[in-house]
């Protein structure tokens, strides 16, 4: 086992985009466990959207203090135990932060670490049977209510959360447009996730491409961007849409609120009659079982793909969180920073 442990902090609050600056590389001895504790050696970070909040202001979570480790989940290896329920070499996962080794007790300033399920890989773990998957399943099904037959659009089609809207719309008969950004992206959405039609919102008009695959309208928007994608689609809602707010990430890097582009199209909500909701997911904490077994059930029929962009390195983090917001990932971002098994004692 290593002897230092390797943390990045957060050394002051992002001005705008996400700079190396923001972060300190730190390194001190790994703290051992004591009575009722246990260590992990993290193995797997999750890059969520989210994360650019918690850096900046109090959100439905506090800000990340200034010199504390950067909140993220992850998946990593007990190594040393001195907790009944958590055993040298088993998988876990938790909000343990960018650090390479984490003292707990076994709760998260996000919610109890958790077993990895048997057969269950650290991606999956994170991904589509984490929060990512769970906010698509939820914030699709349970706010967006659809129906069989409904038109479906999805932004950020090509991300974690939106890949799998996607494909659950599918599943469950609705007709599936999405918009991501350059052909790769796009082509992804039709020809593996399944979607109708994909915009490509850095070539084509996405307020007239909406209205010729939709002429009716759509019934259900599930944003994840915001700004000028989300005024294309209050522009074509059909009569009593639901658009489900999950992420709008074109502004997540604003420096100021005079930045952050304001609705302009909201009185389409009243002609309509459309109802605009949020959600965040840690509401839905005590329903994450239902949510993995449904999403295990379309994995199994075939009918849910899974998608991951894995980095390597745990001094890459603030460029990896940096991928999200320039366009770079395709699926799910992670970062991986070793392989199990690990030496335990």
């Amino acid at each position: 086992m290593a002897e230092t442990n390797r943390r990045w902090l957060l050394e002051k609050r992002p001005q705008g985009n996400i700079k190396d600056s923001d972060f300190r590389l730190d390194e001190g001895p790994v703290p051992q466990p004591g009575e009722g504790e246990f260590l992990v050696r993290v193995t797997d970070l999750s890059f969520d959207p989210t994360q650019r909040g918690w850096l900046a202001a109090d959100t439905y979570l506090p800000a990340v203090k200034i010199g504390a480790p950067v909140r993220a989940g992850a998946v990593g290896q007990v190594i040393r135990s001195n907790h009944p329920d958590f055993q040298p070499g088993q998988m876990v996962q938790g909000t343990f932060g960018w650090q390479e080794y984490v003292v707990t007790r076994g709760m998260t300033e996000t919610g109890p670490v958790a077993p990895v399920r048997k057969g269950i890989t650290p991606e999956q773990a994170l991904g589509v049977f984490g929060v990512t998957g769970l906010t698509a399943w939820f914030g699709f099904t349970d706010v967006g209510q659809p129906k069989a037959g409904d038109t479906v659009l999805v932004s950020g089609a090509a991300g974690a959360t939106g890949s799998v809207v996607v494909q659950v719309a599918r599943a469950l008969g609705c007709k599936v447009i999405g918009i991501a950004g350059g052909p790769d992206k796009c082509r992804w959405v039709t020809e593996v996730a399944g979607a109708d039609y994909c915009i490509d919102y850095k070539r084509e008009n996405v307020a007239a491409v909406i209205k010729a695959h939709a002429p009716k309208g759509v019934n259900v928007v599930f944003e994840n961007v915001g700004g000028d994608i989300l005024e294309a689609a209050l522009m074509n809602l059909a009569l009593r849409a639901r658009i489900v707010l999950c992420g709008g990430i074109s502004s997540y890097n604003a420096e100021d609120l005079s930045q952050m582009q304001g609705l302009r199209s909201y009185m389409q909500l009243t002609v309509m009659r459309a109802r605009m909701e949020g959600f965040i997911i840690l509401d839905y904490a005590p329903r994450w079982g239902e949510g993995v077994a449904a999403l295990s059930k379309l994995i199994a029929e075939g009918k849910l793909k899974t998608l991951e962009d894995v980095q390597h390195g745990f001094e890459n983090c603030p460029a990896t969180l940096r991928r999200l917001f320039e366009g770079k990932n395709l699926g799910k971002q992670l970062l991986k920073l070793t392989e199990p098994p690990l030496p335990v004692a």
